[in-house]
């Protein structure tokens, strides 16, 4: 399979050196905006770019009917915009806020805890992620990720960076340097306290989710997430 990778930071070489170890071949790399991409020998397109870049890169990959996924974050705001603009060109989009696999595993079992606590009042809910001192948005994608997982059952309706109200989750978000990716709720109550806690030590598994999500992408049709390539629900 011949990959373009639309970004070539840290991210991008990891995933250069996973795909090819897996037999696939980097025919495109992308390292700074450009106006013109030559997708003309790409099956795929791999988007880890930066938030100003992102929509732009994706949208030409649609324009030349190629498949993309993007784990590019703080661009969100435009996602629907993209969705809608990917069906009109029937194409093939598929975005993650992680591509990690055990992440993945992780959000389903976020999702099942705050629906077994959600009838509950005696518990409230934080999150804390950490990440490297070069992660250029916060919160994490992953994090607002598991708050909406957590919002889809519980009676809080938003999450926030500052002082929260009574129904807003707190985001604690830290910058260390040479930290890949920590991920901790916590569910407090007077009598005890629940914790589950995702601890990335490289960015490998970041990198073969990409991989193994444009493996599984290439031919198909539609807006995908990571629960389509994991069959998980």
């Amino acid at each position: 399979m011949n990959i373009a990778l639309l970004g070539y930071g840290k991210m991008g070489r990891s995933i250069e050196k996973i795909a090819t170890d897996r037999n696939h071949k980097i025919t495109l790399k992308i390292s700074e905006p450009e106006d013109e991409f030559d997708f003309s020998d790409c099956d795929v397109a791999i988007d880890f770019s930066v938030p100003s870049a992102a929509v732009r890169n994706i949208t030409k990959a649609l324009d030349a009917n190629v498949p993309v996924i993007s784990g590019t974050t703080g661009w969100l705001d435009q996602y629907d915009a993209i969705v809608n603009y990917c069906n009109e060109r029937n194409g093939t989009f598929l975005y993650a806020s992680n591509f990690s696999l055990g992440v993945n595993i992780f959000f389903e079992i976020n999702r099942k805890l705050s629906e077994l606590i959600g009838g509950l009042d005696d518990y409230s809910v934080a999150i804390e992620e950490i990440h490297h001192k070069q992660k250029l948005d916060a919160p994490s994608g992953t994090a607002i990720s598991l708050a909406e997982g957590i919002i889809e059952n519980t009676d809080y309706k938003n999450w926030t960076l500052d002082k929260p109200d009574a129904n807003e989750i707190h985001i604690n978000a830290k910058r260390i340097e040479d930290v890949p990716g920590t991920h901790e709720i916590t569910y407090d109550s007077n009598i005890d306290s629940i914790n589950i806690k995702h601890t990335a030590h490289n960015r490998q598994g970041f990198a073969l989710g990409a991989v193994i999500a444009a493996e599984w992408i290439k031919d198909k049709k539609g807006v995908f997430t990571m629960k389509d390539v994991l069959n998980i629900g």
